[in-house]
């Protein structure tokens, strides 16, 4: 399965993405958008921010584990991470994203 973008909406009817690695799991989660445009152009600042290392910012949690965010060029957060056990998963997670985003395809689950 190749890595894809996944559209959906959440509890609250807002649009997210979700970008899925080619073993399935999710590498990066998006905030809640109001319209499925700007959930689009969401996907599209990941592709192209992914592709700059200064962009990921990695952080160590109140319980020793880490996460890391994709912030596009105004510092402002397009992505998210799951937590990690180590730095070493952590950065692995930051290379994933940086490989699958440029090609990823889009699967819109709002239709």
């Amino acid at each position: 399965m190749p890595s894809k973008f996944e559209i959906y909406k959440d509890k609250k009817g807002e649009f997210r993405f979700r970008l899925k690695a080619a073993n399935g799991q999710n590498i990066l989660s998006s905030e809640g958008y109001g319209k499925k445009a700007s959930c689009l152009n969401g996907i599209e600042s990941v592709r192209k921010n992914s592709q700059i290392p200064d962009r990921f910012e990695k952080k160590t949690t109140a319980s020793w584990n880490y996460t890391f965010c994709l912030n596009a060029s105004n510092g402002q957060v397009i992505g998210a991470s799951q937590t990690y056990k180590s730095s070493s998963g952590c950065s692995n997670g930051m290379k994933s994203v940086a490989t699958c985003a440029p090609g990823a395809t889009v699967d819109d689950q709002t239709d």
